[in-house]
C-alpha cells in the first residue's frame, strides 16, 4: 500500500486444548520454526516465540494487509495440522479456542521480548492462568472467569 506507514507490534497468547502440556521439548523448536514461517508468509515478521509444554506467546510485526484473526486462525490451523500429520502427539492434537492479542510500542519490543523467551523461568513463579490474568489485568480487559482458557479437564 503506497503512502502507508505502520508500525504494530503483537504479543499474542494461545493455549493447547484443555491447557494438556503436549508441546514436547524434543520438537518444540520444529514448532516455533514452522508458526514462524507461517507468520512470515504473511509478510510479518516475528520476533520473538516461546512458550511451555501447554501454550505459545509470540510477538511480531504485524503489517495491516491481513486480518489478526484471520492470521491466527491459519497459525493455529496450520500448526495443529502439521503436529497431527507428523503424529508429534498421541492422538489428535488442537488448540484451544481462542487467543490473547496485546499491542506494544517500540520501546517495549526488547522487555516484551525476553519475556517470551525466557517462560520456563516466569512459570517457576506463576501458573498460565496467573500469568494470563495478569496480562488482561495490566491492559485493564474486562474478562469473564468462564471465557479464560478452559482449564484441564
Amino acid at each position: 500500500m503506497a503512502n502507508t506507514f505502520t508500525q504494530i507490534h503483537i504479543h499474542t497468547v494461545f493455549a493447547v486444548q484443555n491447557r494438556m502440556s503436549l508441546i514436547n521439548a524434543l520438537w518444540q523448536n520444529q514448532l516455533y520454526m514452522y508458526i514462524t514461517s507461517i507468520i512470515q508468509k504473511h509478510g510479518h515478521k516475528v520476533l520473538a516465540i516461546g512458550g511451555m509444554p501447554d501454550h505459545i506467546h509470540i510477538l511480531f510485526g504485524f503489517r495491516p494487509t491481513q486480518a489478526l484473526s484471520n492470521l491466527m486462525q491459519e497459525v493455529k490451523r496450520d500448526s495443529s495440522e502439521w503436529i497431527n500429520k507428523e503424529k508429534l502427539t498421541m492422538g489428535k492434537f488442537s488448540w484451544q479456542e481462542g487467543y490473547g492479542a496485546f499491542s506494544y510500542s517500540k520501546s517495549h519490543i526488547s522487555q516484551v521480548a525476553n519475556y517470551i523467551e525466557t517462560q520456563s523461568e516466569h512459570h517457576k513463579k506463576r501458573s498460565f492462568i496467573e500469568e494470563y490474568k495478569k496480562i488482561l489485568q495490566d491492559f485493564d480487559i474486562q474478562y469473564d472467569e468462564q471465557y479464560i482458557f478452559k482449564p484441564i479437564e
